[in-house]
C-alpha cells in the first residue's frame, strides 16, 4: 500500500531547499502528502469548522438563499453531484465561495453570524500558504522564483480560488446497510493546481489511488490508501493543472470519500477544501512545452466539458456544459 508522507514546515524559511525536495519528492510520486507545523493557526481552522457547521445546521430554505451557480461554480448544493466513476450522487452537501468573486454566495451576519469574518481569515491564511507551496514546485520544475503567484491573484476579477465547505450527513448502522455503491464523494482528480483540504479527528473516510491520474481513464480500481486525519496537519493534493503546467511529472491522482462501515465512527463528517485555480486569464504552459498553451479559465471549461461529456455516456442523457 502506498504511504503518504508527512512533510514538516517549521523553520520554513530556512529549510526551504529542502522542503522542496520533500513537496518534488511527493508530488512526484503519490500526488498527496501531509504538512505539519504549518502556518495556519488552529484557531482560525477550529473557527472555520464552527462557522461551516453552523452554516449546515440552517434550514434547507435559508441555505437555498446561496443556491449553487453552476455559470460561477458557487454557492450550496445538496445531494447534486455525480461522479462519472460511480453514476451515484455524492451523499454529501457543499458551500463553494470566493471572496472577490463571489461575494454574494457568502451567508449574511443575519443568516449566520460570524461566518464571513471566520472565512475571510481562514482563506488569507490558506492563500499565504498555497503561494509558499507553489513557490516551492515553481523552483523544483525550473520556473522563476514567484513564478505562480501572478496566476493566483485573489484580488483580480478574474479570480478561481475557491473556499469549499463540506458536509457529509451522519449514518445510522440501518443506513450504513442500505448505502450499498453509494459514496460521500465518488472516485475523481481536482480541477485545481493545489488543494489543501482540512479534516477533523476521527472523521475518516478519505482514501487515495497513487497510480491512477487525471491523465488516465475515469474507472476507479487499483489500491486505495486512507488519507486520515492528523491531528493539526493539512492534506494536501496536486490538481489537474499543475500536473498540466509540470509536463505531467507532478501526479494529480483519483481520491474518493468512502462510506462509514459498520462498527466506525457514523456521525457527521466535515471538511473544508481550499482549490487553488489559476486565474482565468493566466496561460498555463509546462517548461518543456509538452501541451499547447490554455488559459485558466478554458482549462476549467475544458474539464467541466469532459466531465459532462463522461456522464452523458454513462447516463445516455444530454449532457450541458456551464459557460
Amino acid at each position: 500500500m502506498a504511504q503518504v508522507p508527512i512533510i514538516d514546515l517549521s523553520n520554513f524559511p530556512e529549510r526551504k531547499q529542502e522542503v522542496t525536495q520533500q513537496l518534488l519528492s511527493a508530488a512526484l510520486d503519490t500526488g498527496f502528502f501531509y504538512l505539519q507545523h504549518h502556518s495556519i493557526s488552529l484557531a482560525t481552522v477550529d473557527e472555520m469548522f464552527d462557522a461551516s457547521s453552523k452554516f449546515f445546521s440552517l434550514s434547507d430554505s435559508v441555505k437555498a438563499r446561496y443556491a449553487f451557480e453552476k455559470q460561477r461554480n458557487a454557492g450550496w448544493e445538496k445531494l447534486a453531484q455525480m461522479r462519472p466513476s460511480t453514476g451515484t450522487i455524492d451523499q454529501k452537501e457543499s458551500l463553494s465561495i470566493s471572496m472577490i468573486t463571489t461575494p454574494d454566495k457568502i451567508p449574511t451576519e443575519q443568516a449566520c453570524p460570524g461566518f464571513a469574518v471566520s472565512a475571510r481569515t481562514f482563506m488569507e491564511q490558506c492563500q499565504s500558504l498555497s503561494l509558499q507551496l507553489l513557490d516551492c514546485f515553481a523552483q523544483g520544475l525550473g520556473f522563476p522564483a514567484n513564478y505562480f503567484d501572478p496566476h493566483h491573484d485573489v484580488t483580480r476579477g478574474d479570480c478561481q480560488q475557491t473556499l469549499r465547505c463540506l458536509f457529509y450527513h451522519g449514518k445510522t448502522d440501518a443506513d450504513v446497510k442500505a448505502a450499498a455503491g453509494l459514496w460521500r464523494a465518488g472516485a475523481h482528480t481536482d480541477f485545481d493546481t493545489l488543494t489543501l483540504l482540512f479534516q477533523r479527528p476521527g472523521e475518516k473516510g478519505l482514501e487515495m489511488c497513487a497510480g491512477r491520474q487525471a491523465c488516465t481513464d475515469f474507472a476507479a480500481g487499483d489500491e486505495w490508501t486512507p488519507v486520515d486525519p492528523i491531528e493539526g496537519a493539512i492534506a494536501v493534493n496536486i490538481g489537474d493543472m499543475l500536473m498540466r503546467w509540470s509536463d505531467d511529472r507532478l501526479k494529480s491522482n483519483y481520491h474518493r470519500v468512502r462510506m462509514p462501515r459498520a462498527g466506525e465512527y457514523l456521525g457527521p463528517r466535515y471538511s473544508l477544501a481550499w482549490f487553488n485555480q489559476a486565474n482565468k486569464e493566466s496561460i498555463i504552459q509546462g517548461p518543456l512545452k509538452r501541451y499547447p498553451p490554455v488559459s485558466g479559465g478554458q482549462f476549467m471549461l475544458d474539464a467541466m466539458q469532459r466531465n459532462y461529456e463522461a456522464l452523458q455516456r454513462l447516463t445516455k442523457e444530454p449532457a450541458v456544459c456551464a459557460a
